[in-house]
């Protein structure tokens, strides 16, 4: 089979969609398949990452995102379609390069699959578009409705995206998780690397943030509770690693609520290759965020035996269960946060067994025979 995926992310940004989207390439082709790539990018992107299968359209930068460009004039990808005898068209994302590729899709009578990545709630909307809020989420929302009803399929990552699809009247909906890959996260990971390279503190429990570094994360709550457990402890340390639109603005908010340099550390922009070691040098991962499609941070943290604390969220309690590979605190709470926190950590070893069971649920084997059955469904339909 031979697939093109649609996304208006790529690398550098190392997001939940470039994530699942290298994993399942990976996979894919591992198996005789063939994924080419039609992304937006900035030039310099272009050159460094374009190549005999990834596809990068410049575009203007996205001022909230420096990291993402909306592709100007996508619109010849069309072409190459037919070049490389595509099967089927994989929208990861809605936007300029996803219409891009609904639209070659209704041109050339593509079959086309849309994956719904990213939650357009209240939070996200009122960080970017403060003014007009509620005619911003109108109208995304018909976009969004417009968009993937005329999918043939649409895939959600959990039950609970799934299901708020359905209330939207976006009926064709199936569920196929982003997967992990096992063979890279895992209990065998080598901690060593991110010590060295980040200049960890060995001697002290790490508590780990990863991703982006935005409002919606609500990373407030998770540099309230350090402060809070700083005060009782000093054998704990705080690492989040990231980049974002807010990094500069929590550095100055950890330093206002009396955090150290050596109670927390901002690494900045992760390499693909360290984040296993990461993981793996960590006693836990903390994700406050109650804006999650999947929370694939959690599955790969899962997958080196680190016990996850999550805010309790419909899509988080999908995988992340309380004393049997990680606690839930309430959302928005940065108290109960810190209190589940200082639980895991007290204990951390009793996680261990059910963090590496839950995760090879989502390994990427597993994940693509699922995404499979959808791609052949659609192209029999």
């Amino acid at each position: 089979m031979r697939v093109a995926f649609y996304s208006d992310t790529y690398l550098p940004a190392v997001d939940g969609v470039v994530t699942s989207m290298l994993a399942f390439k990976k996979e894919l082709e591992r198996r005789g398949n063939k994924v080419y790539i039609f992304a937006s990018g900035t030039l310099q992107n272009k050159k460094k990452y374009e190549s005999k299968d990834v596809f990068i359209y410049t575009g203007i930068k996205f001022r909230p995102y420096p990291q993402y460009s909306a592709a100007i004039f996508p619109y010849h990808s069309i072409l190459k379609l037919d070049d490389y005898g595509i099967d089927l068209i994989h929208a990861q994302t809605p936007f300029t390069m996803g219409f891009n590729g609904l639209l070659a899709a209704k041109l050339a009578k593509y079959p086309i699959v849309g994956s719904f990545h990213t939650l357009f709630n209240y939070s996200l909307l009122t960080t970017y578009y403060p003014k007009n809020i509620r005619k911003t989420k109108k109208y995304l929302w018909k976009y969004i409705k417009f968009f993937y009803r005329r999918c043939d399929r649409v895939i959600a990552p959990s039950n609970t995206v799934a299901h708020i699809l359905r209330k939207y009247k976006i009926n064709n909906v199936d569920v196929v998780p982003n997967g992990i890959d096992t063979k890279v996260f895992n209990e065998r990971a080598n901690p060593e690397k991110a010590i060295s390279n980040f200049e960890l503190k060995k001697d002290k429990k790490i508590v780990l943030y990863m991703g982006r570094i935005s409002k919606e994360k609500s990373i407030d709550i998770f540099v309230k509770a350090a402060a809070h457990l700083a005060k009782k402890r000093e054998d704990i340390y705080f690492v989040l690693g990231g980049t974002g639109p807010l990094l500069t603005h929590y550095i100055k908010m950890a330093r206002r609520v009396g955090l150290s340099k050596e109670q927390i550390s901002f690494l900045g922009f992760i390499d693909q290759h360290l984040m296993p070691s990461l993981y793996a040098a960590s006693d836990a991962l903390c994700l406050p965020s109650a804006f999650e499609t999947q929370g694939i941070v959690c599955l790969e943290a899962m997958a080196t035996g680190k016990p996850v604390v999550a805010a309790n969220t419909p899509v988080l309690n999908e995988f992340v269960k309380s004393g049997y590979n990680g606690e839930t605190f309430e959302k928005g709470n940065y108290l109960d946060c810190a209190r589940k926190i200082e639980k895991v950590l007290n204990n951390s070893s009793a996680y261990k067994k059910g963090a590496i069971s839950t995760a090879k649920e989502f390994s990427v084997e597993r994940v693509t025979n699922k995404l499979l059955d959808v791609y052949e469904k659609t192209i029999n339909e």
